[in-house]
């Protein structure tokens, strides 16, 4: 089996998506991009729970980078096209986890991310935001709805966690683009220093 990187959000879909790849007996590291003070410590202490259910159902350690995103939010939203905000956000988080990817030798990145369930989300903005990173990017939810993926969160232990309160991503823009082009991204990103961001979040890593 291979060994990769779990995006994980603190919601409903990450968990069930990580249980997918660990049953299937690949090496699983998470990284949580820490989007505070645009939201809560809610993502944060609910990963730390789910992380706590699956490393004693699969019996692997699982390790737990945290980066602080806040930073990058900041920047993205001073510099570059709101409307576009989510599949930028999306950019940076997957160059992060590319890079420790790296570190831990890992050869695939993976995400909860099912498709049309939210803006960023869609094909066109999935496709844009993914550019980005060279990795290949495993989605175990692609296919599944909803009540299908909070079936089997309820069914492993997670779903309670997931729901628990607390504040949604306060960086997402009033009306964030559902369909996106390269193009338009890459002439975004021409506004800002692209690897010193990337560099400043990843050099601040904590290992949990």
């Amino acid at each position: 089996m291979a060994r990769g990187v779990m995006l994980m959000s603190g919601g409903i879909d990450s968990p069930v998506a990580l249980h997918y790849m660990l049953r299937l007996g690949h090496e699983m590291t998470a990284v949580h991009l820490d989007n505070r003070p645009f939201t809560d410590d809610s993502p944060y202490t609910k990963i730390l729970d789910h992380l706590e259910i699956l490393r004693a159902r699969y019996a692997q350690p699982i390790p737990l980078y945290v980066l602080p995103h806040g930073p990058t939010q900041v920047t993205l939203m001073r510099e570059t096209d709101r409307h576009v905000g989510c599949v930028m956000c999306r950019r940076f988080m997957w160059r992060s986890a590319e890079r420790i990817a790296e570190r831990e030798g890992a050869t695939f990145l993976a995400t909860g991310e099912a498709l049309g369930q939210v803006a960023s989300q869609t094909l066109s903005n999935m496709r844009s935001a993914t550019a980005a990173v060279a990795l290949p990017i495993v989605r175990p939810l692609i296919g599944l709805d909803k009540q299908e993926i909070e079936r089997v969160a309820r069914e492993i232990g997670t779903y309670e966690i997931s729901t628990r309160p607390g504040v949604c991503c306060q960086a997402v823009p009033d009306k964030p683009a559902t369909r996106s082009n390269l193009v338009q991204i890459l002439a975004q990103e021409d506004r800002i220093d692209v690897d010193r961001m990337v560099d400043d979040c990843v050099r601040h890593a904590v290992v949990r």
